[in-house]
């Protein structure tokens, strides 16, 4: 194959910090193939992450149309297919445009060894870096340059928060599963330690928890949960001091302004390949040793038995006390 003036599409159709977690994928092909053109197929809701991206040429937006989709994509001819989602859906439209694809070892069956039997063959490798498996055909190295996001526009932080926290530590409260979420009597405890200027930030899914943790916590917890777009959202995790956040997808926004980051586990755990990638500052909030945990490779709406211990024993004192360290720096 000519490695050069190459038509690539890039599948990732969810989510928020996965889409995050391919950008070194995107600018890699683009800075490193001579005249490469990039398209980018992932669900319509998550347009906005990548629509600013200047390293994309074409951005494909998947409605559920199957048909649709492989008509329209086949019409661009590529030369290329990379599927960083790798699943039925994806393979499915891959084969439909009948062009050679690369793919990634998602290690299905590591993870499944870790989950049910707790036996440790997870490579030490980031989920990044196993993208780039995809890439190697094309002679595609890791520049090291970590994570990118692009504003879709330009934001001031004084037309978003209030004068009293116009600097402030970032506390993420969302998450997509509740067993990845502190419970909020434990959110409530940490505010309450840390007592500095905090911005709690989610989804309209997390607007009425973040109520209660400001109105239980103290003056200094404003609640930004639903108040926000993503982009807006992603505009105050750059502007914060540091983030304190679960498993989600604003820690890997996070991670892409290189910010320091508390990331809190829960019933998943860093091993998974998911943890803030290329930061400077990073530190894991867990319960290690216990003999349940991880439960899943993404998690559940409670915990399986009952007692939810890999989130009710983190220490918040720990986070509280980093947290205050990490301003110091």
């Amino acid at each position: 194959m000519k490695i050069e003036n190459l038509k690539i599409l890039i599948i990732r159709f969810s989510s928020i910090g996965d889409i995050v977690l391919t950008t070194p994928i995107i600018r890699c092909l683009k800075q490193q193939l001579k005249g490469v053109e990039i398209h980018y197929l992932t669900k319509k809701k998550f347009n906005n992450i990548l629509c600013s991206n200047p390293n994309i040429d074409k951005l494909h937006l998947f409605d559920q149309n199957y048909l649709t989709t492989i008509t329209q994509l086949r019409a661009e001819k590529f030369d290329v297919i990379i599927d960083l989602h790798q699943n039925l859906r994806t393979k499915i439209i891959g084969i439909g445009l009948f062009v050679k694809l690369y793919s990634f070892d998602k290690l299905n069956w590591q993870k499944w060894l870790l989950v049910n039997f707790k036996i440790r063959r997870m490579p030490d490798l980031h989920i990044v870096d196993r993208y780039f498996a995809a890439c190697k055909p094309l002679g595609i190295l890791n520049d090291g340059k970590g994570l990118d996001y692009f504003f879709n526009e330009i934001y001031q932080l004084t037309n978003l928060l209030p004068q009293s926290h116009q600097q402030y530590i970032g506390l993420v409260i969302g998450g997509q599963h509740t067993t990845k979420k502190l419970p909020k009597e434990k959110i409530i405890e940490l505010c309450i330690k840390i007592n500095k200027p905090i911005v709690l930030l989610g989804g309209n899914e997390d607007a009425l928890e973040g109520d209660e943790i400001a109105r239980n916590s103290s003056s200094n917890v404003f609640n930004a949960c639903g108040k926000f777009s993503l982009d807006q959202s992603a505009y105050l995790v750059k502007m914060a001091s540091q983030i304190i956040t679960h498993d989600t997808g604003l820690m890997h926004i996070a991670a892409a302004f290189n910010k320091t980051i508390i990331s809190v586990w829960g019933n998943t755990v860093p091993e998974f390949g998911m943890y803030p990638y290329k930061v400077t500052n990073s530190v894991f909030a867990e319960v290690n040793n216990l003999h349940c945990r991880p439960c899943s490779k993404i998690g559940y709406k409670k915990c399986p038995l009952g007692h939810f211990k890999c989130m009710n024993e983190i220490n918040m004192s720990f986070i509280g006390e980093k947290s205050l360290e990490f301003e110091t720096i």
